[in-house]
């Protein structure tokens, strides 16, 4: 059965890395953007995952006592027995838990991320073949129009200015998709002369 894509905030929740290795780097780098406060421990962490902004470091084996408090946890110990002790204890304890080496022992799996400003994009094959969720983000990133993390910033700018104005809220409602569009065809924010000049077509005529 196929895993539904929940997209979950993160920003200030904690969570744990048991394993300090390269498939540890690669969950924290995925996960650092979206502001989680992550713990890592093993008895060895490699320098490049030390050296990432924001982590707790603590260089010893796993316990069991530091599953409480968090949020979510990431198994990526190089040791299978460890990533199945660590997944069997969050699931009994009912936190999220992702096993690097195992969709068996996960209750949630990490897509392939595309990520740009505000959009995020993930793509699962439901572990059926990590190998083609690749080969689509890879598609998906060349799909992607140029200046589109600066377009979805304006338009997160724009949205309490448009609300204060004269439109109504169905008005709003037609009018964004054709300042997006608008945008996407000169490839940059519109000015506001071109703003309001978009707004006033959707203002009824006395």
């Amino acid at each position: 059965m196929a895993y539904f894509p929940f997209f979950v905030e993160l920003s200030g929740r904690s969570g744990l890395i048991v394993g300090g290795g390269k498939v540890a780097l690669r969950k924290a780098d995925k996960l650092l953007p979206y502001g989680p406060k992550l713990t890592v421990v093993a008895p060895e962490i490699l320098p490049q995952l030390a050296a990432l902004p924001g982590l707790q470091l603590l260089t010893r084996p796993f316990q069991p006592q530091d599953l409480e408090g968090q949020s979510f946890v990431i198994a990526a110990a190089d040791d299978p027995a460890v990533n199945r002790l660590v997944a069997s204890l969050a699931r009994e304890r009912g936190i999220p838990v992702n096993a690097a080496d195992s969709k068996e022992d996960s209750t949630f799996l990490f897509p392939a991320l595309v990520r740009r400003g505000e959009l995020s994009v993930g793509i699962s094959t439901s572990g059926a073949s990590p190998t083609a969720a690749v080969w689509l983000k890879e598609q998906v990133e060349t799909l992607l129009p140029q200046h589109l993390e600066e377009i979805l910033l304006w338009l997160e700018q724009l949205r309490p200015q448009l609300t204060q104005g004269p439109l109504s809220p169905a008005q709003r409602h037609a009018l964004l998709p054709r300042l997006f569009s608008a945008a996407l065809a000169q490839g940059r924010p519109l000015d506001p002369d071109q703003v309001q000049a978009m707004i006033q077509e959707e203002v009824p005529h006395s």
